[in-house]
This record gives structure tokens, sequence and C-alpha cells, in this order.
């Protein structure tokens, strides 16, 4: 990073090396569950482009576990920060910019695992003959197709207990933020049973707001896994393969429709393959789709979509 004489130096090396010991730590463990190996994908922006920087993809498909997954970590640097990244800070449209961060996202083969999103990210802003403008962004959240309250319990309690030490009001806070975010506004319907999800964030200065991402990220392994390994081996058929990918469907509306990382990155001209690699293998839509009253499908809806309070 750049900065003029004078003006604060933001410790993106530090950033950097902890992003990608988060990416290695997540990969083997998801391994060492899955038994097959990633396949790893370096990449670089050629000179000129309109993005520079790079990042490494970590993809698995066809796996015992996971049908597809990934996680990826990229680090950008922009001349002008895209609508996406300014529709909250109006006064930083135009500046330079250079962000960083790991997103993940796994889709299990069987329909009781549930799929599962998680991201960590630092944009820093360069606004001309200002300080840098920092800011974290992140969190995780659950997507199930058949609903289990210990799950859900077990996965808001870890998210609660990950940012218990930055303050009281940050879990009942973000889990409201990501209730809200990742709510079909179109089909007026959750994607999943939420988690938490905090973006524009640096109210507890750089350190503590620093330190708050980094929770949230290794946290992530201890929310799902053991979610994974209770329902691996749970027996499906055909029916809950039509039902994973009809919400799988959902999950793929939200992205192109409303996801704001999605938008960030195709608005900034990043790297597609590695945008959508979040989207499932297989979906399907069936029109005015109702699953049949008293089955687990539909309970799904009456019982697992709508906001609740997990602990």
């Amino acid at each position: 990073m750049t900065v003029e004489p004078g003006m604060q130096a933001v410790p993106t090396h530090e950033i950097k090396a902890w992003l990608l010991s988060l990416q290695l730590r997540i990969v083997n463990a998801l391994e060492q569950a899955d038994g097959e190996p990633f396949l790893i994908d370096e990449w670089q922006r050629a000179p000129g482009e309109k993005l520079q920087g790079g990042g490494i993809t970590r993809l698995i498909e066809n796996g015992g576990l996971f049908e597809r997954g990934g996680c990826n970590f990229s680090h950008v640097q922009g001349q002008a920060l895209p609508p996406s990244a300014t529709a909250q800070r109006p006064e930083l449209a135009g500046a330079a910019y250079e962000a960083m961060g790991v997103s993940m996202v796994l889709h299990p083969r069987n329909p009781y695992v549930p799929t599962v999103h998680m991201n960590v990210r630092m944009m820093c802003a360069l606004p001309a003959n200002r300080d840098p403008v920092v800011w974290f962004g992140g969190g995780m959240d659950l997507t199930p197709y058949y609903g289990f309250e210990e799950d859900a319990v077990h996965f808001h309690r870890v998210n609660q207990q990950a940012l218990q030490p930055f303050g009281d009001d940050k879990y009942p806070r973000f889990k409201r933020w990501c209730d809200e975010y990742f709510f079909l506004k179109h089909r007026n319907e959750a994607r999943g049973i939420g988690g938490v999800f905090f973006d524009d964030f640096n109210e507890l200065g750089f350190e503590q707001s620093w330190l708050m991402t980094k929770a949230v990220g290794d946290a992530f392994l201890q929310a799902y896994l053991p979610i994974v390994e209770r329902r691996r081996s749970m027996a499906y058929g055909e029916t809950e393969q039509a039902f994973q990918a009809h919400r799988r469907g959902r999950y793929v509306e939200f992205n192109l429709i409303w996801d704001r990382g999605t938008h960030f990155g195709l608005q900034s001209g990043g790297r597609t393959e590695s945008i959508l690699m979040s989207m499932p293998p297989v979906a399907s839509w069936a029109y005015q789709y109702q699953p049949a009253a008293g089955t687990a499908e539909a309970r799904l809806y009456t019982d697992f979509l709508p906001v609740r309070d997990w602990v």
C-alpha cells in the first residue's frame, strides 16, 4: 500500500499473513473431512488491467463429502471504489482502494448437511490528501435443506461466544443484520437460518475491529464441522436430492440479485471464475413449488426460515 508522507500506515502485511493462514487451516481441515484434496489455483492480474493484484483459489468438486466448495483468498488494488462499496460512504466515491479477504462456500453432497458461507475481509480506501480509511466486514451463515434444532443452536452459540469479548451487543446486532441481509426480498423468504454478518465496521478502532474480525474467522471450523459429522452419514434418496436442488436455486437467486460481494467483484472487474465459485453445481426451479404439509421439507419453511432467537 502506498501512502503519502505523514499519513497513517495500515499493517496490510500482517492482515494478509493471517488471512492466508486462515485459508490454509480451513482447507486442511476440510480435506481431512472429505478425503479428497482441494485444487489450488494461484492467479495474478495482468499488467494494465482495471484491477490489479492476485489471489489463491482452493476448490473441490465431486468430493466424497462436498459436491462443490471453495475457499478463496484475494488481494486486489483498484483506482476507484465501485458503487457497491460506497453506497454507505458516498464521500469516498472515486477513491483508490486496496481490498483483501478470505471467502468460502461449501455445497455438501448429502442434503442433510447444510450449505455454509463464511468470509472475512478488509477494505482500505485511499482518498486524495487524506489518511487511509479502513473498515472490516465478514460473518458466516448456515443454509440447511433439512432443519435440526441442535445444529442451529450450535452454530449460533459458537458465533455468540466468538463475539462476546467485543461487547454484549455484537452477537444480537450482527445476528439481526445477518437475518436482514440474507433475505430474498423478491420472495419474502430467508435464505437460511442466518448466523452473523457485519460490514463497513471500524467503530472499535483499528486494532479491536481487526481482532473481532479474526475471532469470527477463527470460529468457523468449530461452528460447522460438528454439524457435518452429525449429518454426513444420514441416508437420503431422490426426494431429498430434489428438495436440495430446489433450495439451491434460492441460493443462486440471492447471490446474483442481492449479494454485495458478488456485485463488488463484478463491478470492479474481478475474476469471474472466483466470484461465481459460490454457485452450487446443480440447482432447479419448479413453478409455484410448495412442499406437502407435515413433511420435513415443509418444516424448513414453518420452523426454521422464519427469524428466531436460537441462543
